[in-house]
């Protein structure tokens, strides 16, 4: 299939949809239904926060017989569309996951399944039950680079591939955002660090490294993001802090100004409607507005993964705030060649003549203006989701799904097998 084109089925009807979350996953994905009307039509939408829901509802304009506060209430009116799109809070999957399924709800769960493991094999086994086209959100396997660089590997240009490291920097501020004062910030109320945000990259590494994992060993911990590190003088909020200009973690700094670092859909978390003066009252009343050093966060802010392919090929996986907010960076070792990659640059070096040979995946323009857009986020890798779930949907061609219910399942068991082993401090078999 090619990624420039989608729904070659002949269907004449939009696939219709019903959204359960509207907030930033559930408002960017459906965003394809408004760049491509003819091919994806939201009808329905549940979503508890009122403010939210009257956007959304407005967005789409969604009959209100098909406008739900809690998903519940959807799942007991006759079938209300082709397809379910599962954006919830990370704890709130599994419900209305198994639920959808059994009213032979197409699917695409937001990333990850669930926080629990037992969970996980329980929409697996849903899914696989009824026989519904099922997607998970993992993003980064749908983008023209991981293509072109799966495409590289196939034809063989670097020979065997050995061994893998790869970096998820995950951004000084975008650790504060999600991780220290936002919805991730603490696994008791959602999941594990490596989870939430590394989930996309161990599967990726999986789906890269094209070969069953075997065990896993990981190192890491909350090294920073403390009481003990607050500085001296500093207040429980920015906006009250008399040294928050020379603080990298400021409310004031990410989200306000004109040198803000954040994104429309960043500042969306904060507020339904993004302005000034909502933004200023959100950091005055609200967790964002936290001093990172006195959150009730716990999870991680570094992490690394060892890992043990089948065949004994190996990868190290390195997860950092501490870091710009840039893309991932990949350097994977073969036998005939050695390969480097940053989301856009693929350079190969040849071991047979030592030639150098460098691919900008950007290169091949694609004229769609979504991709200008916030669906462009993850190297275009929303909108290519989006794209083979409703062509996956429209043909009824489960083989458009590159992150399926198995994939999906094991690479989940690898990201377990790995939190286990940094909490108990052993090396992990993924399958015991």
């Amino acid at each position: 299939m090619s990624f420039e084109s989608v729904n070659k089925s002949g269907r004449h009807q939009p696939v219709t949809v019903l959204v359960v979350g509207a907030g930033a996953r559930g408002e960017i994905y459906s965003r394809y239904a408004l760049a491509h009307p003819e091919l994806m039509r939201v009808v329905a939408v549940s979503e508890p926060r009122e403010a939210y829901r009257q956007q959304f509802v407005a967005q789409h304009n969604i009959a209100a017989a098909n406008v739900f506060h809690d998903w519940r209430e959807a799942a007991a009116t006759e079938k209300l569309a082709d397809a379910v799109l599962i954006c919830t809070q990370d704890n709130l999957h599994k419900e209305p996951a198994l639920a959808f399924a059994e009213r032979g709800y197409h699917m695409l769960l937001e990333k990850p399944l669930s926080p629990d493991s037992r969970e996980c094999e329980a929409i697996v086994a849903a899914v696989e039950r009824t026989g519904v086209i099922f997607s998970v959100g993992h993003v980064l396997r749908y983008t023209r680079y991981t293509q072109k660089l799966k495409q590289l590997l196939r034809d063989n240009v670097i020979g065997d591939v050995i061994s893998m490291q790869h970096l998820e920097p995950v951004g000084y501020w975008h650790q504060a955002h999600s991780f220290v004062r936002g919805n991730w910030r603490n696994d008791n109320l959602s999941a594990s660090m490596l989870l939430q945000k590394s989930c996309h990259d161990i599967d990726w590494i999986r789906y890269i490294m094209d070969t069953p994992c075997e065990q896993v060993s990981s190192f890491g911990g909350l090294r920073h993001f403390r009481a003990e590190n607050q500085p001296s003088g500093a207040a429980e909020r920015c906006l009250d802090c008399a040294v928050e200009a020379t603080c990298p973690y400021s409310a004031k700094k990410i989200y306000l100004g004109e040198q803000h670092k954040s994104t429309p859909g960043f500042l969306r978390v904060l507020t339904p409607e993004v302005s000034q003066q909502t933004l200023t009252a959100a950091l005055r009343d609200g967790p964002y507005g936290r001093c990172v050093y006195r959150c009730d966060n716990n999870v991680v802010d570094h992490q690394v993964v060892s890992i043990q392919f089948a065949g004994g090929k190996t990868a190290s996986f390195t997860m950092t705030a501490f870091t710009r907010h840039e893309d991932r960076k990949t350097q994977l070792f073969g036998s005939h060649g050695q390969l480097e990659g940053d989301g856009r640059y693929i350079r190969i070096t040849s071991f047979v003549d030592d030639s150098e040979t460098v691919y900008d995946v950007e290169d091949v323009a694609d004229t769609d203006p979504a991709l200008n857009s916030a669906m462009g986020g993850h190297g275009g890798g929303d909108y290519y989701l989006m794209a083979h779930f409703i062509d996956a949907v429209s043909s009824n061609d489960a083989s458009q799904i590159l992150s399926g219910p198995k994939e999906t399942l094991e690479s989940h068991l690898m990201v377990f097998a790995a939190e286990r082993a940094r909490r108990e401090g052993v090396v992990v078999s993924v399958h015991d």
